[in-house]
């Protein structure tokens, strides 16, 4: 009779309300640790923040680029930091933010670990937009480009929300992905046909579609800073409903999440900011996909830590490839996105050889 008891009072308890957070079995002091170590990522950050006004085609004493970040003398080292490395220096660590951060959104909401926001199909839309825009309209400058890529994502996202909230069952993370993939591959093929058709227009395009930050300015950091700002502030409330979402959306139902609207806002913040990067660099692939998965590893399936995480790590790999592209074929410089592709690109294989991957 008390085996019995034993074994069947376990079954009486109450389950665990996980809609908070992911279990964790890491012990005690988990919470602090992480914290200390996001401090210590954030340091790296700002390290590589320093490295890039310092690193650049122009020799720079570091001691003369200190000195001109705090006390601009009008000299050519002062022209230097203020104008060129600083505005793309700090563009390169906003859009890491926003890619990682928009990565970590579209895994969480689709459930798919080796997701990107490709599959809601923002970087066609953005690059189709801008093909649109040279060979009908004859855009050429490129603050017509980000502002024709930002709506360009903008109408691709809602049109694929749309597409995927037809039928009964709703816009589920399945039929999502689907649409985005389907629609993203048309127009990605309208694109190139276009292209081909008068590719003499396009050169000044090559730089943008391959993913740049040369020559990016203060104009294009103060374009880009409320979509993503605003982005990243419904980020870091959807932490604790896609906890619950993840467990399904019964589940998340009875534990009181509103499934509809997470949705809603994640696909929101993911237009918002990998909409807003689209447009000021260009398509930088891999960043998005790759370090919520990595991230992942040490955090758990924990949204509120997984989003912090990636919004800094995403930053720190940005600035990273930022330097090395200025430094690998100096004085020539190596597009950021090439960058990335050839950093992400090992990495992918080496994720798709574990066999444990990271679970959401």
């Amino acid at each position: 009779m008390l085996q019995t008891a034993a074994s069947t009072a376990p079954r009486d308890r109450p389950p665990a309300d996980r809609s908070t957070s992911a279990p964790d079995h890491r012990g005690p002091g988990t919470a602090s640790k992480r914290a200390l170590f996001l401090g210590a990522c954030c340091i790296l950050l700002a390290m590589a923040l320093a490295l890039g006004l310092w690193v650049g085609a122009r020799s720079l004493d570091f001691g003369d680029v200190w000195r001109v970040l705090w006390h601009a003398d009008g000299s050519e080292a002062s022209y230097i930091v203020h104008e060129m490395r600083l505005p793309r220096s700090l563009l390169a660590l906003v859009i890491g933010l926003a890619l990682g951060v928009a990565g970590a959104l579209i895994q969480a909401l689709t459930r798919n670990p080796l997701a990107d926001t490709g599959i809601l199909g923002v970087g066609a839309g953005a690059s189709f937009a801008v093909v649109v825009g040279v060979a009908f309209f004859g855009v050429t400058s490129f603050s017509q480009y980000m502002w024709l890529a930002f709506l360009g994502a903008v109408v691709v996202t809602v049109l694929v929300y749309a597409l995927g909230s037809i039928g009964s069952l709703g816009a589920t993370p399945v039929r999502l992905t689907l649409v985005g993939v389907a629609l993203g591959a048309l127009l990605g093929g309208f694109s190139s046909a276009i292209t081909m058709l008068n590719p003499d227009s396009f050169s000044d395009v090559l730089r943008w579609s391959a993913g740049s930050l040369a020559g990016r300015g203060w104009d294009t950091l103060e374009a880009v800073l409320l979509p993503i700002g605003i982005g990243l502030l419904i980020a870091l409330g959807s932490g604790r409903p896609l906890n619950a979402v993840s467990l399904g959306d019964d589940v998340a139902r009875s534990l009181g999440a509103n499934v509809l609207r997470t949705r809603i806002l994640v696909i929101v913040s993911v237009t918002l900011l990998a909409g807003a990067a689209a447009a000021a660099t260009g398509p930088v692939g891999f960043v998005g996909l790759m370090v919520p998965h990595v991230v992942r590893w040490f955090t758990g399936p924990d949204q509120r830590w997984i989003i912090p995480f990636s919004a800094v790590g995403a930053a720190l790999l940005l600035l990273a490839a930022d330097v090395l592209g200025r430094v690998v074929l100096a004085p020539r410089e190596l597009e950021v996105g090439i960058v990335t592709a050839f950093i992400g690109a090992p990495v992918l294989i080496a994720l798709a050889r574990r066999r444990n991957v990271s679970a959401l």
